[in-house]
């Protein structure tokens, strides 16, 4: 197993952890906000079922900024929740990203940016699952746009967008 791998998995048991409301694990959650469709909650939140990952590419020069985006298309019959999720992954071999490394924003439906708190766990930076959650009606399709910029000049690192999916 490499070291990105073994990175991912913590980083998904942080989440998960923090999902089911471990103590403690709250506050290192970043929050997002959510766009379309109506956000879930509930006190004890579900873990998400699967992840639906997306093409990843290295970080931009310091710097420089990168915009992507993170879609996701509901082709079932039923209702779907969902929730985009940034990473932003260290190299194996180091040094470890620190979310002072990168600012990260999402646009409003507006194109406005409004900036993303991520959190950190084992060199992986990552956005919080549970604000970002929405619900897709059969054939609607999620699309979130970010901007990432690399603000140290020695990060590097890889950007992983993905969708997790709850049912």
């Amino acid at each position: 197993m490499s070291l990105t791998t073994c990175r991912l998995t913590a980083a998904s048991l942080t989440l998960a952890a923090a999902l089911v409301g471990a103590a403690g694990a709250a506050p290192a959650l970043a929050s997002t906000l959510p766009l379309t469709s109506t956000a879930r909650t509930s006190s004890t939140a579900p873990s998400p079922t699967s992840f639906v990952d997306l093409p990843t590419q290295p970080l931009p020069a310091a710097g420089r900024s990168q915009t992507f985006t993170v879609s996701y298309r509901n082709d079932t019959a039923a209702d779907q929740t969902v929730a985009p999720q940034v990473l932003v992954e260290s190299p194996d071999a180091g040094p470890f990203l620190t979310p002072s490394d990168i600012r990260l924003e999402q646009a409003g439906q507006d194109g406005t940016l409004t900036p993303v708190t991520v959190g950190s766990q084992t060199g992986t930076l990552f956005t919080d699952l549970t604000s970002a959650e929405r619900t897709l009606h059969p054939g609607e399709t999620l699309t979130q746009q970010y901007r990432i910029t690399t603000t140290t000049p020695t990060a590097t690192g890889t950007l992983h967008p993905r969708t997790a999916l709850y049912n």
